[in-house]
């Protein structure tokens, strides 16, 4: 089965109306972003002509080239996490009333979390709570996958897992990918580290610089291709848990019930709890893991009502 995502231009007869202005950032939350080509000519359907003045204007090249570089790379890398980690992946069932439940959620949480920082303090610790975040979510997601679909696997029937075997090899494949990335990052970046030792300390007429700008440019661009793939795909593979649905439609609503208390009792050591008195912290840091995991067991309930999912069937 393609996963390619759907081309968005589509020829239109001669004599139509021109489509209405479609605003850029607009596009950019579709599957496919618009080509530089696209942005640069200034089409009425993708950006507004004053644009293409300020992109095109001599003064600022030494700004755009680079822009219009980064967006390419991010463009590309985006596409490929896009096909490895679709926003729909098989076997998902969509359901409106819970995805909206969970932005409720989500909120809630971020504006009670700025309350609570605005009033008892704690930003100082936000930087380092990020990175250690980012840094541990995807392997933590990795082991809570491989532990809950063991035991799934386990208490399975037979002739579901057969089913369910068939199927694990994709979700590994995207694994694969992911953590892949995630390896190459420290060797690209050591590779370009070291290629920029063999560039001149002076460059000399317009040879040179072409040339120092050709080696700058393919010792860090697969860098930055491998970060903008990481970004793209780290939010779809902790909302749908490796593509682990065409397993077990359950599979995501369990890992993520998992990985929210890991990560709660992770940060405990480490941070503390929240800001605040006592009983306010316990109650926040408990409410976060409680509430995910309510809106999880609330999914899954509904997907055993509305599509008849059961947990060894």
């Amino acid at each position: 089965m393609s996963i390619d995502p759907p081309s968005t231009s589509v020829p239109r007869p001669a004599g139509d109306p021109p489509l209405p202005y479609t605003p850029l950032w607009r596009r950019l939350r579709e599957d496919e972003w618009p080509s530089p080509g696209e942005v640069l000519r200034g089409r009425r359907a993708q950006v507004r002509p004053g644009v293409l003045l300020v992109l095109v204007f001599p003064c600022l090249w030494w700004l755009t080239v680079p822009l219009l570089v980064g967006y390419q790379l991010a463009r590309t890398a985006r596409r490929m996490a896009r096909r490895v980690f679709p926003v729909r992946p098989a076997g998902r069932r969509e359901d409106p009333e819970v995805s909206r439940v969970q932005r409720v959620r989500a909120w809630l949480a971020l504006v009670l979390s700025v309350a609570l920082l605005s009033a008892f303090g704690g930003w100082q610790d936000l930087p380092g709570q990020f990175l250690q975040q980012l840094v541990f979510a995807p392997w933590l997601a990795l082991v809570s996958a491989v532990v809950v679909v063991t035991l799934l696997f386990w208490a399975a029937r037979p002739g579901t897992r057969r089913a369910m075997r068939t199927q694990l090899w994709p979700a590994g494949k995207s694994a694969l990918w992911y953590f892949g990335a995630w390896t190459l990052v420290p060797i690209i970046f050591t590779a370009a580290g070291h290629g920029m030792e063999l560039l001149p300390s002076t460059v000399d007429g317009w040879f040179g610089l072409l040339l120092w700008v050709s080696v700058m440019f393919g010792c860090w661009a697969p860098f930055w291709w491998v970060i903008f793939f990481l970004c793209f795909a780290t939010g779809p593979l902790l909302r749908h848990a490796f593509n682990l649905s065409a397993v077990h439609a359950a599979l995501p609503a369990l890992v993520t019930t998992v990985l929210v208390w890991v990560f709660a009792f992770l940060r405990l050591p480490s941070g503390g709890l929240p800001p605040g008195p006592v009983p306010l912290a316990v109650c926040v840091f408990l409410g976060g893991p409680v509430s995910v995991t309510a809106l999880a067991w609330w999914e899954i309930h509904r997907l055993r009502r509305r599509h008849g999912v059961r947990w060894r069937g």
